[in-house]
């Protein structure tokens, strides 16, 4: 029986049956690597849906921001309700590496900030692969780094169950001995509060409050209790309770890894020494002794991590143990789940060049005695060792690189959308002054004043930051309402011109390179692209064709390349483009589809990005406003339940604004203040 239940209103259309008919048949066959090439919306993300539920193995899928493995784990959660579906991302909001600059002799200690909710939804994460198969666990690179042993993980985990023996001193000694924390005040994930034989148990991977009742040294009864209604929700004979952190060992474990780490340290000081380096064995001394204490004393110190080949034994130089490690594995050490890579074309070289960059700056603190030689192995993946962790993969991407193409065993195209939608025309005008026409910036205004005229939209494509706010206030100058867009502009304030742009309060958006990858304008009828011939990154092959698909969400998109000569990359994205085109329209004209522009509705996203303060003042003022509730505790527990509401669907945007003004309002309780 399938353990993938999957949910949508729609089926799949246009090239979605054969694509995931072919992906499916490729992983039956054992072909350990395919690529997905799907146009820009073709629907690439219900198709691998499809692929999970039939292939039905637990999926781990990897994109290379946060923001967009949040999305995608929205996604998933709507395709797979029933199910698991998680978000892994590195939980830092801030996170400022430890570091050593020897030329300016300056030592960087280590600042992060940790995002408790996301902290938790990774223990979520790791508890339903440990517990389950119906998972599905949607990842930023974070998969890659060092997260603890899952065998120690597991085994560390503690079972209660209704009639077994427990004195109140036990239990709570055992919750310590996994790091939960005591507590009297309001429960937080990971913390415990002991009222008489009443225990009350808040886990770290969700939010819901266990209440253990003991008679005499026997668990009466248990009880799961909303910690916001305070509301019963069920009676379990048993519960599992998992480490609040992930890198844990037992007892006699640790004392020998602590042993070993100070032979370690003995062996490096005599280095040191020897090497006359007097300051740098004091130092290593220092550290490494306060580090060990800590962990003798409550199993723990902050930057445990760095000894983490220690504590789990692993030999110099073998690779940590991440999230693929808590994925399932047949008992020959094969990988027993599905991968999934999505914009491959942008993910892969990250995950390639994590490596490098994290050796770069441990070296130099080992080298100077902030760390011991073994903290170069709490590091991440190499990309050999990732490929030969992860088992079956199915790449994602418009534009797959040369390495999804030379490592595939098979390569589906997902070419014809199911809104029957065709890519571009495509054009080519020259730079300079040539027959009738008058150059790139003459003549990309008279295909402006042209397209504005009918009602649409368009994009303009420069290559420097100096040429997009020239340009823009040329058009501007000519009588054509534009504005520009580069990384210099505040991201709220980016996302102000957007939306602006969107609903035609101005015509012509003038960007670099932020106008490819998810920017999702159907509106936009026009693309010029300047300078086209430059050859390099912002003009290769993968970006031209990820900036004509810009306009491939408009039923009267095209595009023209402004260039005095036809460059390689041009001549692949302009081949490419027609190939597909041509394929797209023989499909419409056989079934009789005619295309429509996609409708999207205008969202004006800014105040989702506005600081989470200001949302919270204003808020606060609008309740002022129209009236402050006569019990000011039950706006505050209206407000708790909202905000964990949002939580669940992934809304972190909305969770953190509810935060900001319970804060608010119950400082404002607190005063007497209405």
């Amino acid at each position: 029986m399938s353990v993938f239940s999957l949910t949508s209103p729609y089926q799949p259309a246009g090239d979605q049956p054969k694509a995931i008919s072919g992906l499916v048949s490729g992983l039956q066959e054992g072909i350990a690597r395919q690529t997905l090439l799907g146009v820009t919306g073709s629907g690439k993300t219900f198709t691998a849906a499809n692929v999970i539920a039939a292939y039905d193995k637990p999926t781990l899928v990897i994109a290379h921001n946060k923001t967009l493995a949040a999305q995608l784990a929205q996604e998933y959660q709507t395709f797979f309700p029933d199910n698991a579906v998680h978000y892994f991302v590195s939980y830092y909001d801030y996170y400022q590496p430890e570091a050593y600059l020897p030329i300016t002799d300056t030592y960087i200690e280590k600042d992060a900030q940790i995002n408790a909710e996301i902290d938790r939804l990774r223990h979520a994460s790791t508890q339903s692969l440990l517990t389950r198969r119906d998972v599905i666990i949607v990842a930023s690179v974070s998969a890659i780094y060092g997260l603890g042993s899952p065998e120690e993980y597991k085994k560390n985990h503690l079972v209660l169950e209704v009639g077994e023996d427990c004195s109140r001193p036990e239990l709570l000694r055992r919750l310590i001995s996994i790091f939960f924390e005591r507590t009297n005040a309001d429960l937080t994930p990971g913390t415990f509060r002991a009222i008489g034989n009443r225990i009350e148990i808040m886990p770290v991977s969700e939010k819901i409050i266990y209440a253990v009742e003991l008679s005499g040294s026997v668990i009466a009864s248990l009880t799961n209790i909303d910690p916001i209604s305070q509301r019963i929700t069920g009676t379990p004979a048993s519960v599992f309770l998992f480490p609040t952190k992930h890198f844990v060992a037992d007892k006699g474990k640790q004392e020998l890894a602590i042993a070993n780490i100070r032979a370690e340290l003995a062996i490096q000081l005599a280095t040191f020494e020897k090497a006359g380096k007097l300051l740098e064995a004091e130092r290593l001394k220092r550290r490494t002794n306060y580090d060990l204490a800590m962990m003798a004393e409550i199993g723990y110190c902050n930057g445990i991590e760095n000894y983490s080949r220690q504590l789990s034994f692993r030999p110099a130089g073998a690779p940590p143990e991440t999230l693929l490690d808590y994925f399932p594995h047949l008992p020959d050490g094969t990988p027993d789940f599905l991968t999934v890579i999505d914009e491959s074309h942008v993910t892969l070289p990250q995950i390639r060049g994590m490596y490098a960059g994290d050796q770069a700056r441990k070296k130099n603190l080992v080298e100077y005695g902030f760390r011991l030689p073994s903290a170069l192995d709490n590091r991440p993946l190499r990309y050999e060792e990732f490929d030969t962790r992860v088992g079956a993969v199915v790449y994602t991407s418009a534009t797959p690189g040369e390495y999804e193409r030379e490592t595939s065993g098979r390569i589906v195209e997902q070419v014809i959308r199911p809104t029957g939608l065709i890519d571009p025309e495509i054009s080519i005008r020259p730079v300079r002054e040539e027959g009738v026409y008058p150059g790139q910036i003459g003549d990309f205004i008279r295909e402006t004043e042209l397209e504005v005229g009918r009602g649409g939209r368009v994009l303009a494509t420069t290559l420097t930051k100096r040429m997009a706010e020239d340009l823009s206030l040329y058009l501007r100058e000519k009588g054509i309402k534009a504005e520009y867009l580069h990384s210099d502009i505040k991201t709220i304030d980016r996302i102000k011109i957007l939306t602006q742009f969107r609903k035609g309060e101005f015509d012509c958006l003038v960007g670099v390179n932020l106008l490819r990858e998810g920017l999702d304008l159907p509106e936009v009828s026009f693309i010029g692209i300047l300078d086209a011939d430059k050859a390099g990154f912002l003009r290769s092959e993968t970006s031209l064709i990820q900036i004509i698909g810009r306009a491939a969400r408009n039923v009267d998109g095209r595009v023209t390349l402004y260039a005095d000569l036809v460059t390689g990359a041009m001549r692949y994205a302009i081949d490419e483009t027609n190939r597909r085109r041509a394929i797209q329209v023989a499909h419409n004209e056989k079934h009789g589809i005619t295309p429509e522009t996609i409708l999207k509705t205008i969202h004006d996203i800014t105040e989702d990005l506005e600081s989470e303060h200001d949302k919270a003042v204003r808020s606060i003022l609008a309740i002022d406003e129209i009236g402050f509730d006569r019990d000011p505790r039950k706006t505050i527990r209206r407000k708790e339940k909202e905000m964990k509401e949002a939580v669940k669907v992934l809304d972190f945007e909305t969770a953190a604004i509810l935060r900001d003004e319970i804060r608010l309002l119950t400082a404002r309780e607190s005063k007497g203040t209405k």
